[in-house]
């Protein structure tokens, strides 16, 4: 999949934060669809609603969940100079270690961060906030390393690298990573100790979609329907609930942006319209998605009155950051 270069710079950060914000809307669908634990379900009072072309995405009906609106405050809180504090200094804004602290909650509003930091030669930098920003909440690795996932894609998307090539991408980020957990004194031994999961599962995924050297096409199985799909996403879970989990929320949504093109609506089916934590899943696939096509192909029901619409598009302020370049 390769970056339209139809499409404006700038317009893909403002799709990206925009779409984001969208994806989170018509996953969440008003706690009704995050909950539903059933794909066929939802694709069906889809249908019956007209579908997805039909969807106003507006208030109250459609509004966007808490996914969002951490998302737009770290990407506020990016723009305005908090990005300026220095990961990994003493103290500060540590908390414990937390075993059960291993939910999608830092991977969903990480995106931004790679809108930020998209040159290579920020890697270090996206390694460091992404990971301190994440275990604000969430520490342990299964749960900021989710953000490191959802950075380092956004960043991929940016860069224009192929998607087949991401995952891999991701493994050879994860030593460098737990180069920095190391160095960074903040409970090292528990942090190591639980390391290896986010790995494994990672590298289990990218063999069964053949993607283990980095090399496509991705390889789907034969049968991959909505109700196919709510079976195989809880193989990629931590505990049966897919997409909720650091490690599994990015997950579905790079099997999404695989499987679906330049396809809006196949996006939606497969990131945002399944049984399992269907708007995290979908504010990190759409925001990637904008990234990459822009607002192409995008009922403008969708997102044209999305709430907080207004400072979605605030994030020309990231795009200057990243670029160097003054508003006009």
């Amino acid at each position: 999949m390769e970056v339209s270069p139809q499409v404006p710079p700038k317009e893909r950060y403002h799709a990206a934060m925009v779409l984001s914000g969208a994806g989170d809307a018509l996953g969440y669908r008003n706690q009704r669809w995050e909950y539903c634990t059933s794909g066929p379900q939802i694709h069906q009072e889809l249908q019956e609603m007209g579908g997805l072309g039909k969807v106003r995405a507006i208030l109250p009906d459609w509004p966007v969940s808490d996914d969002t609106v951490l998302h737009l405050a770290t990407a506020e809180a990016l723009a305005t100079g908090t990005s300026q504090l220095h990961p990994g200094e003493p103290e500060g804004y540590h908390i414990p270690f937390n075993p059960n602290a291993t939910g999608c909650g830092a991977a969903m509003r990480s995106m931004c961060i790679g809108l930020r930091y998209p040159h290579p030669s920020d890697l270090s930098t996206l390694i460091q906030v992404s990971i301190e920003s994440g275990r604000m909440t969430h520490h342990h690795p299964t749960g900021y390393l989710g953000a490191l996932a959802s950075a380092l894609f956004t960043s991929y998307a940016v860069q224009g690298l192929p998607l087949e090539r991401w995952g891999v991408g991701l493994l050879k980020t994860l030593p460098l990573a737990l180069d920095y957990i190391q160095g960074a004194a903040a409970e090292k031994d528990p942090n190591v100790g639980a390391w290896g999961y986010f790995q494994e599962k990672w590298e289990w995924y990218l063999s069964e979609r053949g993607l283990a050297d980095g090399q496509g096409p991705a390889q789907f199985p034969p049968a991959y329907s909505p109700a196919d799909r709510d079976v195989i996403y809880k193989t990629f879970s931590l505990d049966g609930w897919a997409g909720r989990s650091g490690h599994d929320a990015p997950m579905i949504a790079y099997d999404a942006l695989l499987g679906a093109g330049d396809k809006w609506d196949e996006l939606c089916s497969r990131a945002m319209f399944h049984g399992g934590d269907s708007d995290s899943t979908g504010v990190i696939a759409a925001c990637c998605w904008g990234l990459i096509h822009g607002f192409k192909g995008v009922p403008e029901g969708n997102h044209a009155e999305l709430e907080y619409r207004d400072r979605m598009i605030a994030a020309d302020s990231l795009y200057h950051l990243a670029w160097g370049q003054m508003p006009l």
